[in-house]
């Protein structure tokens, strides 16, 4: 990792499909990256599980993505995630995008509420869901 405050890091090989006329990824293709880390966040925390389950899950309802670097291919991009913060019914992610030389690419942030699919609405994040989501702030 590149931040050793950070606790959810994921590595994936840039593609050659990525790239652009400039020969450089796609700016699109971040937010694919940062998609990528934010299903691990749900998928560890137990948010994923949730939704198979009961139908109750997280929602995505913004993200944003500073561009600082360009990321190459041959190589991989590696988004290290931490939880910015928990509200009641709502949670932020912070993304770092870092290429193989530890520059950091990209900075992202995502917004998510967690969504009662049943009858259309937000719920309030348990006790025991905000003690597994703090584990990666």
């Amino acid at each position: 990792m590149q931040n050793s405050d950070v606790k959810l890091s994921l590595t994936l090989r840039i593609d050659w499909s990525e790239m652009d006329t400039y020969q450089h990824v796609n700016n699109v293709n971040f937010m694919k990256y940062m998609q990528s880390a934010r299903v691990q966040f749900w998928d560890v925390t137990g948010l994923a599980k949730l939704y198979d389950e009961t139908k109750k899950g997280p929602m995505l309802v913004s993200t944003k993505c500073d561009f600082k670097h360009p990321l190459f291919f041959p190589g991989n991009v590696t988004i290290e995630t931490k939880v910015e913060f928990i509200k009641n019914s709502s949670f932020g992610l912070h993304h770092m995008l870092y290429n193989d030389d530890g520059v950091l690419c990209a900075e992202g942030h995502d917004v998510a509420v967690c969504f009662d699919f049943n009858i259309d609405q937000t719920f309030k994040i348990s006790d025991d869901l905000r003690q597994i989501m703090s584990k990666y702030s």
